[in-house]
């Protein structure tokens, strides 16, 4: 559940609520107003504490509720109680100095562990706990719509020992029950009344329930948000609540905040919930060091008595402290979880320094106001496209163009932000997820531009023009086509493009071909001009284009192998300071030995003309190494030196004749694409021997191959 890219909008919410929690407990206006600070901290704050029950809903309950899930109870009991200990341990300092503890009974004792927490703010911690046990009893006992029904009245009964407390307390006999309840616990805001409504709600939402538009739920919201706030001024007007965590409308507008959050798809940000928990974990410790602080540098009066002051110096001291932990907490997970090339079968190295070097020497190619549009289509050609998205927006690239929605849609959970184009003809069924995830589509020709308009809804378009390639586009030289695509209702277009299909030859034919569809593009933009259209941004050049005539680039250019280091044959001297971006290795696992006249690997293929020593590689075809590579076709480097594949590529293992090269051993790197002690295996090496394009070398690495940034 919790790596579907629906929930990123949750973690960017978990700090503002943590936030509120700040706000919570320093009232930060009220100095400014009365009723501001009442709105803010009794409402708006309110909210909170049932997003973050919600969430631990969906993503700790909701496993808890599928079938066989409950074997996973223990797990969550361990984890949350180990951190409620911990804070309990960090608190208990300060609990004891406030004398929060002094005259402790064992009844007492047990109120603070199960219902209150050791510190005013760990109540959180035991009501995660208990509420979680109650929801599953509930769940096993009356199945999901009675424990539903069962948590709504349990909140019923525990408003009225809270905001609703005025009116209970007008009945003896009520008020005399919710005495020796309060001799239990200090809050009906606990596990057994508050939580499990919140918790349940959070499972339901997260598994799909109240599936109500974005729209929708936003008016919702603010209705919910207008009712609660109402009812909040009656109860405080009429003097009711003994405390106010609780409240009829809190339900609904906690309800439609979490399921709006859920209709906005964006990339996940778990070092958010990670900082947020520390936030709202840490704070109180924060409000102890600004007072003591204060007292120190004798600022009381600015940053204790003035409310706004003091609550802006915690939440600085409190996002402070607890980002720095969270980056000392992430880079002890990434250290933990990086994968090791050392311990790998096979893996891939990719170096970001390379791909931003390219994209810098790319751009300086390029006339002024044309950006790079680079294809991080097949993976970015095998190489990872979030490491890709990640290197190249350092580089200040901000756009990108991919083959299909399924790869804008991650590239938008690895962050990029810019415009996400997508070349290939989407049909109608993957519509939906390309508006989602903010992807301009290639309008493919007339009939496909008809289709996009037809589905009623505003669509991003670039449009495509066919100049000789016969693939994709409405004909150059129909300006009338190309004309009624611009002017189709629901089509926003952003742009106009073409592809040549010659580019990368070097005969005089080719590039007369080239010239030719650059004419017929320039001569489509004409005749659109002249019909008075707008036009939008352009391109019309690949990686090949740009080496070989980048005054043609136009708006953008839609850089491809060239980004990773691999330009095209006839730029293969020159290069333009481009570096290879990825290398392919994998370690020695046996070293065997063979007599002459031994045969090996499948079809004996090999045949041993001497006593010969080859080394096993766990890689084989189904990693993408090329099987036409088998037989002495390829090669790999063995410390160094060259040693041919001997006999066929399997499909997970492979062989090396390394009998000319002394020592070699068991863990033993080999390189397969790259270089190694001064020797080198190109992409154009490799796709030579295998007789293919360096491209459909790199896009085939397999997915088990991990990408190391190196």
């Amino acid at each position: 559940m919790s790596g579907s890219p629906r929930f990123g909008a949750l973690d960017r919410f978990r700090p503002l609520a943590a936030l509120l929690v700040v706000a919570l407990h320093t009232y930060p206006l009220a100095d400014v107003s009365p009723d501001a600070e009442f709105l803010l901290t009794r409402v708006l704050a309110r909210l909170a504490v049932p997003f973050f029950l919600m969430a631990t809903g969906q993503f700790a309950l909701l496993p808890l509720l599928q079938p066989g899930g409950a074997c996973r109870l223990p797990r969550f009991l361990r984890k949350t109680g180990l951190l409620y200990g911990a804070c309990i341990l960090l608190y208990l300092p300060l609990g004891i100095y406030g004398g929060q503890y002094a005259g402790l009974t064992p009844l007492s004792a047990v109120r603070l562990l199960l219902f209150d927490g050791t510190y005013y703010h760990l109540w959180y911690f035991p009501a995660a706990l208990l509420g979680v046990c109650l929801v599953l009893l509930l769940r096993r006992a009356l199945g999901c719509a009675g424990a539903l029904t069962a948590a709504a009245l349990l909140y019923a009964a525990g408003l009225f020992g809270d905001s609703y407390y005025g009116l209970a307390a007008r009945l003896p006999a009520l008020q005399a029950g919710y005495a020796a309840l309060f001799s239990l616990s200090s809050y009906t805001r606990n596990g057994v009344f508050f939580a499990p409504l919140f918790l349940l709600l959070g499972a339901a939402l997260g598994g799909g329930a109240l599936a109500v538009p974005r729209r929708a739920a936003g008016a919702c919201l603010a209705l919910s948000l207008l009712l609660f706030a109402g009812e909040a001024l009656a109860l405080r007007a009429l003097a009711w609540p003994r405390h106010d965590s609780m409240a009829v409308f809190l339900v609904p507008a906690a309800l439609f905040l979490y399921r709006l959050l859920l209709t906005c798809p964006c990339a996940e940000r778990p070092a958010l919930r990670t900082l947020s928990g520390l936030v709202y974990v840490l704070h109180p410790l924060c409000i102890v060091g600004v007072r003591g602080a204060a007292k120190v540098l004798r600022a009381t009066d600015l940053l204790v008595e003035n409310n706004l002051a003091h609550f802006l110096a915690v939440a600085a001291l409190s996002f402070a402290l607890s980002g720095a932990l969270t980056l000392l907490l992430l880079r002890l997970r990434a250290h933990k979880k990086r994968p090791d090339p050392r311990r790998a079968r096979a893996w891939v190295e990719v170096d970001g320094a390379a791909l931003r070097e390219n994209a810098r020497a790319l751009q300086s190619l390029l006339p002024p106001g044309c950006a790079l549009l680079p294809a991080l289509k097949a993976d970015a050609y095998g190489h990872g496209a979030a490491f890709a998205v990640r290197a190249l927006r350092r580089a200040g690239v901000q756009d990108f163009c991919v083959a299909t929605p399924q790869e804008g849609a991650a590239l938008r959970r690895a962050g990029a932000r810019g415009e996400i184009l997508v070349l290939g003809a989407v049909p109608e069924a993957l519509l939906p997820l390309a508006r989602r995830w903010r992807l301009s589509l290639a309008a493919a020709d007339l009939e496909h531009a008809r289709r996009l308009s037809a589905w009623g809804r505003p669509l991003r378009v670039h449009v495509a023009v066919d100049t000789g390639m016969h693939r994709l586009g409405a004909p150059a030289g129909d300006a009338g086509a190309l004309a009624e695509i611009f002017r189709l209702p629901n089509l926003r277009i952003r742009g106009v493009f073409t592809h040549l299909c010659a580019a990368d030859g070097a005969s005089a034919r080719d590039r007369a071909y080239t010239q030719a569809q650059l004419r017929a593009f320039q001569g489509a933009l004409e005749a659109l001009a002249a019909r008075g259209i707008a036009l939008p941004k352009r391109h019309a050049l690949a990686s090949a284009g740009v080496l070989a005539q980048p005054e043609c680039a136009g708006d953008w250019a839609r850089v491809g192998l060239a980004l990773y280091g691999v330009p095209p044959a006839f730029a293969r001297a020159a290069g333009a300071g481009l570096r290879p971006v990825l290398s392919l290795k994998a370690r020695v696992a046996l070293v065997r030995t063979l007599r002459a006249g031994e045969c090996a690997g499948y079809g004996l293929a090999f045949s041993a003309a001497r006593e010969s020593r080859l080394a096993v590689l766990s890689i084989g075809y189904a990693d993408g190494l090329p099987r036409a590579l088998s037989c002495g076709a390829g090669c790999a480097l063995v410390r160094g030196r060259r040693a041919p594949i001997a006999g066929r590529i399997c499909m997970d293992q492979t062989l090396l004749d390394v009998t000319d090269i002394p020592g070699v051993a068991p863990g033993d790197e080999v390189v397969l694409l790259g270089e190694q002690a001064g020797a080198r295996l190109s992409a154009w090496d490799v796709a030579g021997a295998a007789g293919t394009i360096p491209n459909e070398i790199l896009s085939r690495l397999g997915p088990r191959l991990p990408r190391i940034p190196v």
